[in-house]
């Protein structure tokens, strides 16, 4: 596999790791319809620990079947499928080789009102299951932050030792962020800050709003030339937090929108700068043909 030079210079970006956390970037990088292009396109099938099977699958029920998911990621061209343990031993030995695939290492769910994750993967199971790749959340802002922040350092030490890199689901929420702020601009470029400090290798965040939480940063978003009207403007933001665009940010599909919706953000996103997508929700619970088309016309925008 010859790399493009598009993703050289971003392999580039990456010092101080070691040969097979550049080989797997590179291995996610250039696979799929998206390969050498620079950006992503992965689906994350985290949701049925997340928020219940039901609340996930039950509007398409071949969800309900792990193997329906590698299915679709293997079809649809897509750079990476990631979920938890169970979800990829039902199909790692069937599907080996056939796409990258990123091992959720910890997870939530909506039973408890506490803003924490359990554990409930390692670095070896990756290892076993042939992944490219080791998945974290953390919610910056709860009130477990440093514990969650102190496990990610353990796994993804441990994970780079094995020449796997690691990707963050950075998520602010916790008792002094109401749901504007989790998603205003100020409290995401923190987020992906925090996440490439941390050493992530691939970091993804929400789609900021406009909205500025922090009171005393508004006057300095009007006396810096900072804009952040526009999403374009915002995505770029984003990127430049993230170490002035030297990571991989993708960004989450969020809840359930219509296809014009989701295309829209898509065509902004990409105009930003950002490096792509991770969109579970948006697609395994549309049927497979409107799923497929979907993600063909992701694609098609990413790569225009």
């Amino acid at each position: 596999m010859t790399y493009t030079d598009t993703v050289k210079k971003i392999l580039e970006q990456y010092e101080n790791t070691n040969a097979g956390i550049k080989a797997n970037l590179g291995r996610i990088l250039m696979h799929g319809k998206l390969g050498g292009t620079g950006r992503l396109l992965i689906l994350p099938v985290d949701q049925g620990h997340e928020h219940g099977p039901d609340k996930s699958f039950m509007v398409n029920p071949q969800a309900y079947d792990p193997t329906y998911h590698y299915n679709l990621a293997i079809e649809a061209g897509l750079s990476a499928y990631a979920a938890p343990l169970g979800f990829l031993e039902a199909g790692a030995e069937t599907f080996a080789g056939q796409i990258p695939t990123i091992l959720k290492v910890n997870s939530s769910n909506s039973l408890s009102i506490v803003k924490n994750q359990s554990i409930n993967g390692s670095v070896r199971e990756a290892l076993r299951l042939g992944c490219a790749a080791v998945g974290f959340t953390i919610y910056p802002g709860s009130e477990y932050q440093y514990e969650m922040i102190e496990e990610f350092r353990e796994v993804s030490k441990e994970a780079s030792e094995y020449g796997l890199p690691s990707v963050l689901w950075s998520y602010p929420r916790g008792p002094s962020l109401n749901k504007e702020a989790e998603t205003s601009i100020d409290t995401i470029s923190y987020a992906a800050h925090i996440a490439a400090l941390l050493g992530a290798h691939i970091i993804k965040v929400k789609p900021p709003t406009s909205f500025i939480a922090e009171k005393n940063l508004k006057d300095a978003y009007s006396n810096f030339p900072i804009n952040i009207e526009s999403l374009i403007d915002r995505i770029k933001h984003i990127k430049e937090c993230a170490f002035n665009s030297k990571r991989i940010v993708v960004f989450s599909g969020g809840n359930a929108k219509g296809d014009k919706e989701i295309l829209e953000e898509i065509k902004l996103i990409k105009e930003g700068g950002g490096n792509g997508s991770i969109i579970g929700r948006n697609t395994f619970q549309r049927p497979r043909k409107e799923a497929l088309k979907l993600l063909e016309n992701i694609i098609d925008i990413y790569k225009s």
